[in-house]
């Protein structure tokens, strides 16, 4: 059975337990069961490789002693030996020594719940997990993470307003835009599911970890913190399965609840990669922890007062903002103004509509900045539809190779993007005109008119063939408005 077939068994099974309500509760109990079956996965191979393992879990709450068997515990027994004794001991979980993993576990039962009512539903889905997972199969775990996005993209569908999966396209595209080396700080704000985190780790693997001590360097440096419970421990597993074995930095916190100025220099990071959620009206009090000028309850623009305050001098950052920041005023105008006189926001990628459908039909864009030296000029970058596509949906996604044109356009930011040249797409504006504009950066690409047919002979061809097409029509309609009248005579 395929891994997406067991997925969606385990989801039947679910649907007849009169405790689970909607697919976000669906999830939230899968995931807490797929936790532990990856890290008893994971286990198995750290006893091979270090001589003196010990799991951070008790022995009866691994999941090879109470779930692994497909004749073991079930019905009432099995409900309350997690209601009872394993949620509430892996809730207050102690660290052995200075394993930092029971901080993790700790952290993910913390937010866990165990919505089933029926024991003997709960051993079924175990049972599905227990034949159809094998996360040790390096081809399995390849298929698992595909699955894993899958899943992902279902709890975003079932999710609130302002929270959106990140399409893989976009995530990687970002990521390599910035390029996030090793011995460098990458982190996400408002980390989600950790898209942005694992596209980062696979991409400082692939350039720069050649040893233990490289990859033990990588393991450390990245870092997300997620203010809601669900995605947190999502995201946290998503780790996991990345090879990252003690995702200790990823906290389950709000990013905006603590004083700007509390994110001094120690707190300070090298790279911020983040699709901060947009739309979403943070709760009162929150903007007290900003200066005067900047605040406001919308998330977004928060975060982004927030991540210049977060980069180190030189700092990189990459993140997605609705069309509405572009050109907003208010606030808004001032956020742009301390972001163009701090930072150099160098590209701005206009993505076309579609890209976060189903979830919202709302216009993004991708910015660009470096933090240290102020904005001269932005260039903007329109991305097109592929060819024969007029919008994206769940079953055709952006994907990667569309970007194949801005990576070979982007150039060097150490030589100023000297290599850059305006096309169809691509276009540059200066401060002057920015400020000229109050801060509005709303530019339409301007190559578009010349796209449009001025040959006078060709548009009184077109106009002639639409004065065709109308008098047809009235013809038609005359006809019919006649043919109508006589029935009724």
């Amino acid at each position: 059975m395929s891994i997406s077939s067991t997925i969606k068994s385990i989801q039947d099974i679910m649907r007849k337990d009169v405790g689970v309500d909607g697919d976000a509760q669906r999830l939230s109990q899968l995931v807490w069961m797929l936790f532990l079956k990856i890290f008893d996965d994971r286990e198995s191979e750290w006893e091979l490789l270090q001589d003196n393992y010990v799991s951070p879990l008790p022995e009866q709450y691994r999941w090879r002693n109470w779930a692994a068997n497909a004749e073991g515990m079930t019905g009432d027994e099995l409900k309350q030996f997690l209601d009872v004794d394993m949620f509430p001991a892996l809730q207050k979980l102690e660290a052995r020594g200075d394993d930092q993993r029971a901080f993790v576990i700790r952290s993910v039962f913390e937010d866990a719940y165990n919505y089933m009512k029926s024991g003997q539903l709960i051993r079924q889905v175990i049972n599905k997990i227990q034949e159809g997972v094998d996360f040790n199969k390096a081809q399995e775990r390849h298929l698992f993470g595909d699955m894993y996005e899958q899943l992902l993209r279902d709890l975003q569908a079932a999710g609130n307003a302002g929270e959106f999966y990140t399409p893989r396209a976009v995530t990687a595209f970002m990521v390599q835009m910035v390029n996030p080396r090793l011995g460098e700080k990458v982190m996400d704000p408002a980390c989600g599911t950790g898209g942005f985190l694992t596209c980062s780790i696979e991409h400082i693997r692939s350039h720069d970890v050649k040893t233990v001590d490289d990859e033990t360097q990588l393991q450390n440096s990245i870092l997300g913190i997620e203010k809601k419970p669900m995605p947190h421990l999502l995201c946290t597993t998503n780790m996991i399965l990345h090879g990252m074995d003690t995702p200790i930095n990823i906290r389950h916190d709000n990013t905006l609840s603590y004083p700007l100025i509390s994110w001094g220099p120690q707190q300070r990071v090298d790279v911020i990669v983040t699709n901060p959620p947009f739309g979403g009206m943070e709760e009162d009090g929150i903007e007290s922890n900003f200066p005067t000028a900047f605040r406001t309850r919308e998330t977004a623009d928060l975060f982004l007062v927030l991540i210049i305050q977060m980069l180190k001098a030189n700092g990189r950052a990459a993140l997605v903002l609705p069309d509405g920041f572009l050109f907003g005023e208010g606030i808004k105008t001032r956020i742009k103004e301390k972001l163009l006189d701090e930072c150099n926001l160098h590209t701005i990628v206009r993505l076309p509509n579609g890209v976060f459908a189903p979830y919202t039909g709302i216009k993004t864009n991708l910015l660009f900045f470096s933090k240290g030296k102020p904005t001269q000029d932005i260039w903007f970058y329109e991305h097109p539809y592929p060819e024969g596509v007029k919008s994206y949906n769940k079953t055709k996604p952006m994907k990667i190779e569309e970007f194949a044109a801005e990576r070979a356009w982007w150039g060097k930011e150490t030589d100023g993007f000297s290599t850059r040249t305006e096309n169809s797409q691509a276009w540059k504006v200066s401060l002057e005109e920015i400020k000229a504009r109050n801060y509005n950066l709303d530019f339409k690409n301007p190559h578009v008119g010349e796209q449009e047919i001025h040959d006078p002979e060709i548009l009184l061809a077109q106009y002639a063939a639409m004065q065709n097409e109308i008098g047809a029509l009235r013809g038609k309609l005359k006809d019919i408005l006649q043919n109508a009248l006589q029935g009724n005579a």
